[in-house]
This record gives C-alpha cells, sequence and structure tokens, in this order.
C-alpha cells in the first residue's frame, strides 16, 4: 500500500511540473503556509490544504491524503512567492553546515526564561504593515509597539522591508519598551532579496546593539518548495556574515512547519523554529485537544533536535471564517490562546502566537487567513488580553 501511495503522489507530483502549474502569488514576511493538518489518530500530517501552493489546482482525495514518510520526499519545484523561480539562488555544492560560532548549550541552558512572565504571551508575530499593504511610518510602529509590550516580551519580525526592524529598534530605544526582537531574514525571493534583508539587519544591529536576540533565515521554505540545500547555503551566509562583523552571539535558525524540517536542516542552525497548528486539523472534538496536538507535536519535534532548543515560531486560532472542521469564533480564539500559554508554560515551550493584528493587508487572503489577530486591523484588540490569566 506504500508504495501505490508512493507513486500515485509522485505521479502527481509529475503531471503538475510537466503541466507549467504556476503558484499563486502571496504576500511576503508573514506566515502564509498555515495548512499543515495533523491526523492525530494515525499519526500522520495529511490533509494539507494544496490549493495555496499549486494555486486553482486541485488534487485528489487521494493524493492529499499521503502519509508523513511521502510528505518528507524532495518537495516539488514550485514557490508560493511572487518572485520568479529564477531569482532563487543556485544550490551550493555541499549542504554540510558550517560549525555554528554560537554556542547551542548556551541556548539551551535557559530556553523559556519568559514562561514566567506576568504579561499574557511568551512571544506574539508582528507584521507592521498598513492595512492596504504599504509601509507604516516610525510613528505607526512606535504606537502599535506600545500596545504590544502589555501582551509579551518577545516580538518576531520575518524581513527588515519597510525599514521595520530599524522603526521597532529605535521605538524600542527611544521609549524604553521591555521587548526583544527576534527578527527575520526573508530568503523567497531569492539571493538578492536575501542579501538586501543581510544589510539592513547588519546595520539596524549595529545601530541598537542587544535588542536583536535571534534571526530566522527564511519561514516556512522548504515547505514552499526551496531544496533543504539551498536554504542550509543561505542559512550558513547569514552566519558567517555575522561572525565578520562580531554578531556572532545571535542565534541563527530557520522557520518552517514541523512536516517539513528535516535533520540536515536541524544540523544546520542554533535552535529549532516550528510553525504549528491545529486549527486546520481535519476533526475537530474541542480546544483542549487541539492544544493538546500541537504540544504534542512540539515534543515530537524536540525528540528530532537532541539537546538543541525548540520553540514555535507561529500557532495560534482564527476569529472567523471557514476551516475545515474548526469552529472560528472570537470566544474560541480566546479559549485556544488561554489554554495554550498555559499548555506551554507547563511542557516549558518558548512560543510566538500568531498574530498581532489581522492581516487585512494581504491580497486576496481567505477571511480565516486574515482573522488570527489578537488585534483588529485598526490595533483595537478584540478582547481583554489581561482576561487570559494566570496559570
Amino acid at each position: 500500500m506504500q508504495v501505490i501511495i508512493s507513486f500515485v503522489f509522485a505521479l502527481f507530483v509529475f503531471t503538475l511540473a510537466n503541466i507549467g502549474v504556476s503558484a499563486a502569488p502571496v504576500p511576503q514576511n508573514i506566515g502564509d503556509a498555515l495548512e499543515i493538518q495533523y491526523n492525530a489518530d494515525s499519526n500522520h500530517y495529511a490533509n494539507v490544504n494544496w490549493s495555496s501552493v499549486f494555486g486553482a489546482v486541485q488534487p485528489s482525495t487521494t493524493a492529499a491524503a499521503v502519509s508523513s514518510a511521502v510528505q518528507t520526499t524532495a518537495a516539488p519545484a514550485v514557490t508560493t512567492s511572487a518572485a520568479p523561480v529564477a531569482s532563487v539562488a543556485p544550490e551550493p555544492t555541499s549542504a554540510a553546515p558550517a560549525t555554528p560560532s554560537y554556542s547551542t548549550s548556551a541556548a539551551a541552558a535557559s530556553p523559556s526564561t519568559g514562561t514566567d512572565s506576568s504579561k499574557p504571551l511568551w512571544g506574539l508575530t508582528y507584521s507592521p504593515y498598513n492595512n492596504d499593504g504599504s509601509c507604516p511610518d516610525q510613528s505607526a510602529v512606535t504606537a502599535q509597539l506600545q500596545k504590544l509590550v502589555s501582551v509579551t516580551d518577545n516580538i518576531r519580525l520575518y524581513s527588515t522591508d519597510c525599514s521595520q526592524l530599524e522603526f521597532v529598534l529605535k521605538a524600542i530605544s527611544e521609549n524604553n519598551l521591555n521587548l526583544d526582537v527576534y527578527a527575520g531574514i526573508w530568503v523567497s525571493d531569492g539571493a538578492s532579496r536575501v542579501q538586501s534583508d543581510l544589510e539592513s539587519f547588519v546595520s539596524a544591529v549595529k545601530a541598537h546593539p542587544g535588542l536583536v536576540k535571534g534571526v530566522s533565515v527564511g519561514n516556512e521554505d522548504l515547505f514552499k518548495g526551496m531544496a533543504e540545500s539551498t536554504l542550509i547555503g543561505y542559512i550558513n551566509q547569514v552566519r558567517s556574515r555575522l561572525q565578520s562583523e562580531g554578531l556572532s552571539s545571535i542565534p541563527v535558525s530557520t522557520t518552517d512547519t514541523d512536516a517539513k524540517i528535516t535533520s540536515s536542516v536541524i544540523a544546520a542552525v542554533d535552535l529549532v523554529q516550528v510553525n504549528i497548528y491545529a486549527v486546520f486539523d481535519a476533526t475537530f472534538t474541542s480546544i483542549s485537544n487541539s492544544v493538546q496536538s500541537v504540544i504534542t507535536r512540539a515534543n515530537n519535534i524536540r525528540g528530532m533536535a537532541g539537546s538543541k532548543p525548540v520553540r514555535l515560531g507561529e500557532t495560534g486560532w482564527a476569529s472567523a471564517g471557514t476551516a475545515t472542521a474548526c469552529p472560528l469564533t472570537l470566544a474560541n480564539q480566546k479559549e485556544y490562546a488561554q489554554a495554550f500559554r498555559c499548555a506551554a508554560k507547563n511542557s516549558n515551550l518558548d512560543y510566538f502566537f500568531f498574530e498581532a493584528k489581522n492581516a487585512d493587508w494581504k491580497p486576496g487572503a481567505t477571511l480565516l487567513e486574515k482573522s488570527f489577530g489578537l488585534f483588529d486591523s485598526s490595533f483595537n484588540a478584540k478582547f481583554d488580553l489581561n482576561s487570559l490569566g494566570s496559570c
């Protein structure tokens, strides 16, 4: 049976590759592959929402239900980036990662220092774009961070475009905000974008030393189809540059779905960061069980990571829209946030909750994709975040 399933999946990928299917453009700098679902009964990653990967083409139910053993094979050569495939950097001749100068044991010594914070959440992802997709100014970023500082001690960015890293660090410095920043280098658009983000990153960090606590090289790029060796090449490029700039104390990671992370990528990073959602599961019984599913999957990654710390780059629940089985309501979003933060604390698991504000800036996105924010698009809290209580 496994051989049959593998053959069907391979035939499906080959067919798509030869009919010239192109991926629909998606926004940059945001978690845009939230579709991995998890079948807790069989322990298989299944029911991928392929529509976001292959545009309007819908594969058969059989192809969508392949086992985790099939899904961990090489991803189809497509990209969900709006950039042409030709912009992707050539694969390095060797996928072997450079020896990290950063001490992973140091990172592991205190991997969850924020879980005891009195603030509602350990971390929160933040994409500061205006609702029309334009870049915000310094005053807008400062005003938003002044709200976020009461919610969390840690924020995650996805890139440096729109001067967002510089604006964030400047707002923190000038307003004495108690926020640590985990930055991002966007790699989905190829080598030139990586270099641009890296230059901006180095400049911003040197101008505001001590505020950036880590950097993720890419977000869900294995899921989008990037070759493992290409991603590892970018990781090594960033680490080498930080070493040359005297910034080797900043941990270097990447972020991908738990179904796509590989042992080679784990070997290349200083800590393992994965995005895990239960909101796309094919079945739903309760918010409590959905939370436990995420924790179980995180613990599975811990088993792969060995001594390296594991952190969730994204998890969350949409307050509106339509999913396969999970009810998307504001009440359930609040319940998920409340239950998850306590479960994560009990599991000594750091995380970034997805996301700060609704993503109305994402063109063509579904209501579900736009509704993960704890703040609405006007940056008003959807509910009293302090009501999440203590664990």
